[in-house]
């Protein structure tokens, strides 16, 4: 800021010198002399020499005043000549030209500044302002903060404002403009605990955000519920479910220990806390007692937990519940090589479904709807249903965490993912369920179910598949001196868990049945009494033979149940399965497999067999007759049926049950060395049917007809796969004829090893 220099006065010059003055010579006085008395007539005589009027006086100098000396003038070094110099606007100290203001001044305005932009900030930012919960009392109030309350009473000295039920004051001064029923944001000036008082003063905000607080409780586990009944808790979990009733909203918390309902009621059918979804971490507050005899808690707050402390709670659960699933070490029913090689994968898929379990998601089970892939599911159900009855505090939990149905195809189809992701959905939607766990058993291995496990990942749903039909070729494998211990195929990308034999070089004769059995023994270790004979009915269902099969055959056998029965037992599956269709059947597929209804259980596969034989025999009477029978040029016995013109319809046994039973009466007339092949063919369908000598002979594998279809007639729409012997292929009618004369050449071209 310019000023004028204060050593100049602003006239940019200053006395440098004194020199002589010229007009006087330095005397200080003029010449001439001057008269006093001259210039004064009239004056009396005494005041003429009183005053010494008759004098001659000396003219002091007019240059230099009588000095006798003028002053010799030069720039004004501190402004140098410009009459102005630059100071700082604030404090007045010189500074340079370029500059307004000095250092100290310019860091004093950053801090006033800074102060000024928190002030600014703290006026705009939202406040903090509590709403107390109703179990709060005056001991969880403090003087520090802004709390919301309710005008109920107005008197000339003030307004009675409540807190909540148990907290009230007096906010004194003018209330003139506040009517009862008013909501009023206040501080508190005093707290007079001895007299149980609070005084409270008008608080003036214009941005506030509203904070429920909490009562101050310690920490209760969901597993101390019980011994707390009649007792005001606090648990922190996480919400599994919200659902709501005609009365008040059911939530399913979890934590670290178990699961509980929390009951919250506003009004009857009202949905209580709207802001709370599941997947939340909350607080909750209120009292524990009984309903329909399990513990619950009726709510009186429910609030979302902070970022840090959703977060620390997630890792404590976490963590718990890891430990919790991990599964017990037991050993397998039987000794197999295979299935040591299997145990780290299975394990894993035993730790997730339990997981699963502790989250509170639903067990989505899918299997083959056949003797092996029901022996499978039925093992599982057995035991996950005692596991999910223990941590859920639900009268129906089996019912809503665990859903059972079998596929017609042996692998995963379209159809069966579009039915369980709309219930999935529509239960996510209605019922606020977490989506499911699926467990494919007897299915999911292949190729072909690629597409349907595309659309689960879509939406992010875990998938455990427990299977033995061949995956395919194998993309990775971990080969140790000569045995493979585990390997990677095509739908592996789309699936988080995959038992299956082939992938530590094993294969198909080590069932899904008996897989899902060894799973579930490892799930829950206290059923094993009650499936460790599915294994072998499953083996017997399809025609599986291998070491573990005897073994299996041997445990079932000190249950009682001999081989000739357990055959019967796995006939009757199938047949009562194809009555029962997308049915899972649950109570009568217990009375057949002797897992339930003990007692009901010989009628019931008498009166099933009978049957069963009876149509069975009425079957191969159409059938036998019109079988074209053939030894092929390479050695091959080949038998073709056409099951659409020479088999009842609609009935028992289907297509490709019918071409079993023929490829089984072929095999008591020739002997099962020989190398025999049955395909049972329909105008779109064909089914195949093969001996193990032709598989170990000349490398029979469905599979690899069914690709080489693909390539030869990539017209006729092929589609299908199996095992190496047992499987089915699709194609376009209009080109059946074509397709199987494809097959037959293509069996014919079969050479042994």
């Amino acid at each position: 800021m310019k000023t004028k220099c204060p050593k100049c006065k602003g006239t940019g010059s200053v006395v440098v010198d004194y020199k002589e003055c010229e007009s006087c010579g330095g005397t200080g006085y003029e010449d001439d002399l001057f008269d006093v008395g001259s210039h004064f007539k009239g004056v009396n005589s005494k005041a003429r020499d009183k005053f010494d009027l008759g004098g001659d006086e000396d003219i002091p100098c007019e240059a230099c005043n009588g000095k006798g000396q003028v002053e010799v003038y030069g720039d004004c070094p501190h402004c140098k000549g410009t009459g102005q110099i630059n100071v700082c606007r604030d404090c007045g100290a010189l500074i340079d030209e370029d500059e307004d203001i000095c250092s100290d001044c310019n860091e004093k305005r950053k801090v006033e500044k800074m102060k000024h932009d928190e002030y600014v900030a703290r006026q705009n930012q939202a406040r903090d302002v509590y709403v107390l919960d109703s179990l709060c009392k005056m001991s969880d109030i403090d003087k520090d903060r802004l709390y919301r309350g309710k005008i109920t009473r107005i008197e000339r000295y003030g307004a009675f404002v409540t807190l909540n039920n148990n907290v009230w004051g007096l906010m004194r001064g003018d209330v003139s403009e506040y009517n009862v029923g008013d909501d009023v944001i206040v501080f508190i000036t005093a707290i007079k605990s001895r007299e149980n008082k609070i005084d409270l003063a008008p608080a003036y905000v214009d941005k506030y955000r509203l904070i429920k607080l909490t009562k101050s409780l310690p920490r209760t586990l969901i597993k101390q519920l019980e011994s707390k009944k009649g007792k005001t808790v606090r648990i922190d979990g996480e919400v599994q479910q919200i659902q709501q009733t005609s009365g008040p909203t059911i939530f399913m918390v979890s934590d670290e220990s178990g699961v509980t309902e929390i009951a919250a009621f506003d009004k009857a059918g009202e949905r209580s806390y709207p802001e709370i979804e599941v997947g939340d971490a909350v607080q909750v507050l209120g009292e524990v007692n009984e309903h329909s005899g399990k513990t619950q808690i009726e709510s009186s707050s429910m609030t979302k937990l902070n970022e840090e402390n959703t977060r620390k709670l997630r890792t404590l659960i976490d963590a718990a519940l890891n430990k919790r699933a991990e599964p017990e070490d037991v050993d397998f029913l039987v000794k197999s090589d295979v299935l040591n090689r299997l145990k780290p994968k299975m394990r894993e898929a035993a730790q997730k479904i339990r997981r699963a379990i502790l989250d509170g998601r639903t067990i989505l089970l899918r299997h083959h709807n056949d003797a092996d892939g029901i022996c499978a599911g039925v093992a599982m159900e057995k035991a996950l249903i005692p596991l999910i009855e223990e941590v859920n505090p639900s009268n129906d939990a089996q019912y809503y965490y665990f859903k059972r149905s079998p596929s017609k195809a042996p692998f995963y189809e379209l159809e069966d993912v579009v039915k369980d992701l709309s219930f999935a959905l529509e239960d996510q939607e209605r019922h606020g369920q977490k989506l499911p766990l699926i467990v494919l058993l007897d299915n999911g291995s292949t190729e072909e179910d690629i597409v349907a496990l595309m659309q689960a990942k879509i939406y992010d749903i875990e998938v455990v598949v427990i299977d033995h039909h061949s995956p395919g070729d194998l993309l990775t494998k971990d080969e140790r001196n000569g045995e493979i211990y585990g390997a990677t195929v095509a739908v592996d990308e789309y699936v988080d868990t995959h038992v299956n034999p082939y992938l530590v070089g094993g294969d198909s004769q080590l069932t899904a049945g008996a897989l899902a059995t060894e799973v579930a023994h490892i799930i829950n270790p206290e059923v094993k009494e009650i499936i460790k004979h599915l294994p072998a009915v499953a083996a017997l269902g399809d025609h599986a033979e291998c070491g573990e099969v005897y073994q299996y055959l041997q445990l079932a056998s000190e249950k009682g149940f001999n081989k000739e029965h357990l055959a019967k037992i796995a006939e009757c599956v199938d047949f009562e399965a194809y009555f029962l269709r997308f049915m899972n059947g649950r109570g009568i597929m217990d009375t057949i497999l002797a897992v339930d209804n003990l007692d009901k259980h010989e009628k019931m596969i008498d009166a099933l067999y009978k049957e069963y034989l009876k149509r069975v025999d009425t079957q191969l009477k159409a059938a036998l007759p019109n079988i074209k029978r053939t030894q092929l040029e390479n050695g091959i016995y080949f038998n073709l049926i056409d099951v659409e013109k020479y088999a009842h319809k609609f009935t028992f046994p289907a297509p490709g049950k019918t071409c079993g039973f023929v490829h089984d009466h072929v095999i008591k007339e020739i002997g099962d060395d020989k190398p025999i092949v049955t395909l049972g063919h329909g105008p779109d369908f064909g089914v195949f049917r093969a001996t193990d000598a032709v598989a170990e002979q000349f490398g029979f594998n469905v599979n690899d007809i069914v690709s080489t279809m693909i390539e030869r007639v990539p017209s006729a729409g092929i589609d299908g796969g199996g095992h190496e012997c047992a499987g089915s292929i699709k194609y376009i009618e209009g080109l059946g004829e074509e397709v199987l004369y494809k097959v037959v050449e293509e069996i014919q071209s079969l050479s042994r090893k």
